[in-house]
């Protein structure tokens, strides 16, 4: 779901619930490579039972990466996408469960932004190889230098939407890629592994939530099952919360901004294509063995825990004195809720709720304010009480006012910085900057491969004290202009505006300013804010999209059909009167078709991937639909600073003028073009080893057309509907793979229910809530004597790796000692600091070891630091036994060190032998010590 910057914002609100991934890496020996074996157990300390993959999530950045060059063929693309899931696969390592899932046809709510975003592509990549090219013949004719120009055709991404000629291909060969690792990876050995591909209608997101909703729903359902979803969306999080399963985890790979991108010209890194200046590429490496590597490293995977952000939740929206019993499961629901305001794939949001400016916690705020006197909470299992929601809408709108000011205040607040942090960066800058072997490196580059060896050094200090000479003298009464650069002589005239001043989009709505409703209305609308009729259409609109979003997110599609018929929202203020609307859908709706949902998302440009007569209604002037495809179209930044930010001026689609259009050219297509335009179903897929392998060799031997039911006791409890599949991997079918003669597929659907049947959004009885994470420090002010230790993982008793008596006795040794209390300060560490005893008992006459360490004084300088064996006498005759080696650095070191002044017990060089139980080594007698030995070395275990 695209909000921007939430993941961001939940992520630094909540910072507990990430985890880094711990990733097994294949090794290679012998230049053989060794994958890894997932049937061992996880090393991040916890075992997943279901693995769910969003695909749309890894199609993308395998088929056209933005980090690196793009595959070359079709063929590539299939190979990065299973390297991708082999890689998910060893981190996750499900035991029960794999669901693959890639988007179907979306409802018609959705298909408006999916319009949205290809056109946007379409009309991006046609500018961006106009601008490529003018750069190109720029540079060629100034007599730069770029590598000669690659004959292929552009991958058109596209083509990743159902009913196309690829996703029926990659369909295919995850067909393949299951079988093939059913076979031959243990990990697989015992999994069940569902696809549903491309041909089954629903965004993939939603298709594996239905599947957990309906699974939940059966008696035979584990509610202690661990879930683990794969997806960078938003609105994974949302979803994950509303299944109220207490053991869901998110994985998705970290994102890291400012990735270095290959120029499109040249392929070097360090610029874009308006940037490029024709330079030839440098040698990397002594031989430009280099040339090929890429400065990035591979993606690193983090772990989302939405059990602590439950807690994190819980503890937030825990409110004292309600009317009402709390329930956190319900407070859950309405967060989610109130989520959906600030932005989602199927709703614009509104204009005063903006993330970047802390709307989620206005909105909290507001309700925990309110809800004393709505009676209830909002939702009650992805049902909406809108009169209760009027109540946190209308408080919205009393500061709608006071939102918009402040805005604009810090929007001028932040572009006065900008332009005084750039006046600063020219007056700071240096007047020449040299160049070639003297060109200022980063710490640690200069010996990099690719650095450059001076081959002439008086020839280069002689060019560069010649562009010293060159460059204008500044003196100290010369003026500065405005933008810190020096001024000619005579001065010039004083521009009007900062030249460094980006141009800002014009604003006409001015939100900040009194009237902003009549021109925001005038403005997007076209209408009159004094058109009350208007006005109200377009909140009820709105209001019914809020209960589709919600009942989408707990229920399934309620309609197929609907979607909001604008490309603005209302305002909060506007939310009067809204508890008597209507928030019924039209039942027994029907998607469209994958060919028909082209139709209706794909510009013009795109139309290859249509059949021939299908695309002349998208171009030929007489087309009865032409007016769906305009070659050109109109950007609203709508307040913001880029173009991605916008929103697209596009013509909604007449659902019932694209269908008239498509009656008169369904007689064209194909039997193959037929198929791909019908929809399917999952499918199935187990292993030789799987209990439910020889149950499903006996349908296809007994021939059964009818429906089966799953047998529960042979599949972790899973239900549904088994039919025969006519494409299906089955044992002793070749398939000219040798790899597929052990596994088997049929199709599978879920367990049907009847269309107002309500899931409840509830804890499943039997449910156990994790072990709690937070700290009571993070929300009270004191945790009541109670210690607590932080939980950096998925295991709470691993023990946090912290130093040992060597580290202790190496810091002690080096560092000052000084009466400092910083980090490695004399003072010890505070008692239960760390599990178990950093130091052995004391022994007799031995004083306590925290006083001697406050004794300690600083040496003096010509000194040096004394021995770490600095011995003190004792009597034998008396019975005292002698310091451990590892405590008589802590004793006085003010006088300096002398050999041999003290008693020793004898052997070379006046150190006592020591004993050593393990073997007896050479000098190290096994009688005679009274004194127990050191502690052992291991590091967990200090007893």
């Amino acid at each position: 779901m695209g909000v921007p910057a939430f993941f961001r914002w939940l992520s630094r609100k909540y910072p507990s619930i990430i985890v880094n991934c711990v990733e097994e890496k294949p090794k290679e020996c012998n230049g053989v490579k060794i994958p890894v074996d997932a049937s061992k157990p996880n090393p991040n300390d916890v075992e997943f039972d279901n693995l769910y993959l969003d695909m749309n999530g890894i199609i993308h950045p395998c088929t056209h990466p933005e980090d690196k060059p793009a595959p070359k063929n079709e063929d590539e693309m299939m190979v990065a996408i299973f390297e991708y899931i082999d890689r998910l696969f060893n981190i996750v390592r499900p035991r029960r469960l794999l669901y693959m899932a890639i988007d179907g046809v979306a409802p018609r709510a959705k298909m408006n932004q999916q319009r949205s975003r290809r056109f946007r592509a379409s009309k991006e990549g046609m500018e961006a190889a106009v601008e490529k090219q003018r750069v190109r013949e720029e540079i060629l004719a100034k007599g730069g230098f770029l590598p000669p120009e690659e004959i292929k055709e552009r991958f058109d991404s596209n083509c990743i939407t159902p009913g196309t000629e690829f996703m029926d291909n990659l369909a295919k060969c995850l067909r393949y890629y299951i079988a093939d690792r059913l076979n031959n990876d243990p990990g697989w050995k015992n999994l069940t592994v569902i696809l549903s591909d491309a041909s089954a209608p629903g965004e993939g997101e939603h298709k594996i939530m239905d599947y957990i909703r309906r699974q939940r729903a059966q008696p035979n359902h584990d509610p202690n099952t661990h879930h683990c979803l794969c997806g960078a969306d938003a609105d994974l999080i949302m979803l994950g919360l509303a299944t109220h399963e207490p053991n869901f985890t998110i994985i998705r790979e970290e994102f890291k901004p400012n990735k270095p991108k290959p120029c499109g010209l040249c392929n070097q890194f360090g610029h874009e294509v308006k940037d490029c200046e024709g330079l030839p590429r440098e040698k990397k490496g002594k031989h430009d063995e280099l040339a090929d590597s890429l400065p990035c490293a591979e993606g690193e995977f983090i772990f989302l825990r939405l059990n602590v952000l439950r807690e994190y939740l819980e503890r937030e929206l825990t409110m004292a004195s309600l009317p009402f019993t709390f329930d956190v499961e319900r407070s859950i629901d309405d967060w989610v809720f109130m989520c959906f305001f600030v932005g989602n794939d199927f709703l614009p949001h509104l204009p005063s709720l903006e993330i970047r400016e802390g709307a989620i916690d206005r909105l909290v705020n507001i309700y925990k304010n309110v809800v004393h006197k709505t009676g209830g909470y909002l939702t009650e299992s992805g049902y909406v009480n809108l009169q209760r929601v009027q109540m946190i809408m209308l408080a919205v709108g009393e500061v709608e006012d006071s939102i918009f000011k402040k805005r604009k205040d810090d929007e001028d607040s932040f572009r006065r910085r900008q332009r005084e942090k750039r006046k600063r960066m020219k007056r700071d800058q240096p007047a020449f900057t040299p160049s070639g072997i003297l060109t200022p490196h980063a710490l640690g580059a200069r010996n990099s491969p690719g650095s450059q060896v001076a081959s002439n050094p008086r020839q280069a200090a002689y060019e560069m004290r010649m562009q010293n000479n060159s460059s204008p003298s500044i003196s100290p009464n010369t003026s500065f202009t405005s933008d810190g650069s020096p001024s000619p002589i005579g001065g010039i005239k004083r521009k009007a505006e900062d030249s460094d001043s980006e141009p800002e989009p014009e604003d006409n709505v001015r939100l900040w300013e009194a009237g902003w409703k009549q021109r925001y209305y005038k403005n997007k609308f076209d209408v009159d804010a004094a058109d009350e009729k208007f006005r109200r259409k377009v909140v009820q609109s709105y209001v019914e999209g809020l209960c589709w979003v919600l009942r989408y997110y707990y229920q399934g599609c309620a309609s197929w059909k609907w979607y909001y018929p604008f490309h603005y929202a209302p305002f909060a203020s506007d939310f009067e009167g809204i508890a008597d609307m209507p928030s019924d859908f039209e039942k027994g709706t029907k998607p469209f078709k994958p060919l028909e949902q082209l139709m209706g998302v794909f510009p013009a440009a795109s139309g290859n991937f249509l059949p021939p007569s299908w695309r002349k209604l998208m171009s030929d002037p007489d087309s009865s639909i032409i007016d769906f495809y305009p070659e050109d179209f109109a950007i609203d930044l709508n307040g913001k600073k880029y173009a991605w930010q916008g929103v697209a001026l596009l013509p909604f689609v007449d659902e019932r003028r694209l269908r008239a259009a498509l009656e008169e050219v369904y007689p064209d297509l194909t039997p193959e073009e037929n198929r791909r335009n019908s929809l399917g179903g999952d499918v199935l897929f187990v292993g030789k080893h799987h209990p439910l392998h020889d149950f499903i060799s006996e349908l296809y031997q007994t021939g059964s057309s009818e429906p089966v039911d799953v047998p529960p006791e042979l599949c972790h409890g899973i239900q549904g509907k088994f039919t025969l599949d006519e494409e299906a991997v089955l044992p002793d079918h070749h398939a000219n793979r040798e790899s597929l003669l052990f596994s088997c597929s049929i199709n599978f659907k879920d367990p049907q229910f009847a269309e107002d049947y309500i899931f409840k959004a509830v804890m499943l009885p039997g449910a156990r809530k994790p072990a709690a994470v937070l700290k009571p420090g993070d929300w009270e002010k004191s945790s009541n004597g109670r210690q607590w230790k932080p939980q950096l993982g998925f295991n709470r008793d691993r023990r946090p790796v912290h130093l040992d008596q060597a580290a202790f006795r190496t810091l002690g040794h080096v560092m000052p000692r000084g009466s400092g209390t910083g980090m490695y300060s004399n003072a010890a560490p505070p008692p239960g600091t760390y599990q178990g005893n950093l130091y052995r008992p004391l022994l007799r006459g031995q004083t306590q070891i925290p006083k001697l360490m406050s004794n300690m004084r600083p040496q003096e300088p010509w000194r040096g630091p004394p021995p770490l064996f600095q011995q003190q006498r004792f009597d034998r005759g008396v019975g005292a036994e002698p310091l451990l080696p590892w405590n008589r650095m802590l004793q006085s070191q003010n006088a300096p060190f002398q050999p041999n002044q003290y008693q020793m017990l004898g052997g070379p060089g006046g150190y006592p032998p020591r004993r050593d139980d393990r073997g007896g080594r050479q000098g190290y007698p096994r009688e005679g010590r009274k004194y127990p030995l050191p502690p052992s070395s291991g590091r967990y275990n200090w007893n």
